[in-house]
């Protein structure tokens, strides 16, 4: 007897057309769980991520549903504030977002599954009472472990805002029967906060790209030339330009390689900052993310890709950029903490460079190499993408949340399908 259809609510800050990496992850999810013959009904903000406000055509409502042939999706304010380095209203506006979504979450019928996504931790409590209303288990997706990284930077520093923020994340990793996350440092964070007898619930499910998508490409593309380009190297740094990022380190390493040019592509809190700093460089360029459609060709555009995190927030945070780089077939030089996932995923792919993080010296060593070899750093972006197509499949990671959510419902079913993390 085949296993029959599943029902499943998703609740999660962004979906398509919204343009955030974790908007993209959880939409091809939800697509590859209906090719499987599942019915998914998605609650999201309204578009709202490019320019930290929602966009044009999809204002003056607070709520829109639509029907789709495989449920639905509901769409709700996600109350976006002007200035991104207003913490303050930003936990507000996640707040009201997350009051607003799992109000219009609890209609409908009863359900096999709730998926909801973090970030915004807040995400937890509205899963979890869309839980108790539609009584399917609850499994939190959690792609970035808050507050440790806000911590880490230096972004919260109230000790009340941060005790509450850990009061928040303990009681939504208890009352969730399950808690995703992308690596084996993520699952040793998590369980490292819960009782013991919630350590088997933390799964590790890694994100995925689509390599069908992105592809390797020629690396003289027509953004270039919109940019002003040439044909020197192109040090792409492509993502959200905040304080989690060691971006004022590639600013200033730019100085020491003037025969390439250096391309911070995204928007975000340090953006103004950053450009202040640049200045006086000539071979530094900013430029905003661009439609989805263009990232095969953004992705191209870079000869050398890079992954920067501050120093502790390597085992917190797992940029899912890295696959997409791998994916079209460049080179990525991290700074992030040694021993951590993107550490390792570089070693086994052998796509890239790791070193140290906040080290400058390490970093331009690091630089000097990729620049300085470009056959080396081509064959590293060749086998890096042969190493993706492998190992982050669309169909193996929805595969896994089915097989997660069928053994909720029946635990001698088994595990995802993934290796177990390492201890």
């Amino acid at each position: 007897m085949t296993d029959q259809p599943l029902c499943i609510a998703v609740l999660c800050p962004h979906f398509a057309p919204d343009t955030a990496p974790t908007g993209e992850v959880i939409t091809r999810i939800v697509h590859e769980l209906v090719a499987l013959g599942h019915e998914v009904h998605v609650v999201a903000a309204l578009p709202w991520y490019r320019q930290h406000r929602i966009e044009p055509g999809w204002e003056g409502r607070w709520v829109r549903r639509e029907r789709t042939e495989w449920g639905s999706i509901t769409r709700v304010n996600p109350f976006p504030g002007g200035d991104k380095r207003n913490l303050l209203r930003r936990a507000a506006g996640f707040a009201g977002f997350s009051a607003l979504a799992g109000l219009v979450s609890l209609r409908g019928g009863r359900v096999d599954a709730v998926i909801a996504m973090s970030p915004p931790l807040t995400m937890g409590l509205t899963g979890w009472v869309t839980h108790l209303v539609r009584r399917g288990p609850l499994v939190f997706n959690i792609q970035d472990v808050f507050p440790d990284a806000a911590v880490e930077t230096g972004a919260i520093t109230n000790q009340r805002i941060i005790a509450i923020a850990r009061w928040l994340e303990r009681v939504s990793y208890h009352r969730a029967a399950a808690v995703t996350v992308l690596s084996d440092d993520l699952a040793d964070n998590v369980r490292a906060k819960v009782r013991p007898a919630h350590r088997p619930r933390v799964h590790v499910i890694p994100n995925f790209v689509d390599t069908e998508f992105i592809r390797p490409a020629d690396r003289l593309t027509s953004y270039r030339r919109e940019l002003g380009i040439g044909d020197e190297p192109v040090v792409l740094y492509a993502g959200n330009v905040g304080y989690s990022q060691s971006l004022e380190m590639v600013v200033d390493a730019a100085a020491e390689f003037p025969e390439a040019t250096f391309l911070i592509n995204g928007d975000g809190a340090a953006r103004v900052s950053l450009q202040e700093r640049a200045a006086h460089l000539p071979n530094v360029r900013f430029s905003g993310y661009q439609p989805k459609e263009r990232v095969p060709e953004v992705l191209a555009t870079g000869d050398i890709h890079l992954v920067p995190l501050k120093a502790g927030l390597g085992r917190v945070s797992v940029p899912s950029k890295t696959y997409s780089i791998l994916a079209a077939g460049r080179p990525v030089l991290a700074a992030i903490d040694p021993g951590t996932e993107v550490p390792r995923m570089l070693a086994a792919s052998g796509g890239g460079v790791a070193v140290p993080p906040d080290d400058p010296e390490a970093f331009r060593t690091g630089l000097t190499q990729l620049l300085g070899s470009p056959a080396t750093a081509v064959a590293m972006g060749a086998a890096g993408r042969s190493w993706v197509e492998g190992a982050a499949s669309p169909a193996a990671v929805a595969g896994a949340y089915e097989r997660l959510i069928r053994g909720l419902a029946r635990p001698s079913a088994g595990r995802t399908g993934f290796p177990a993390p390492r201890r």
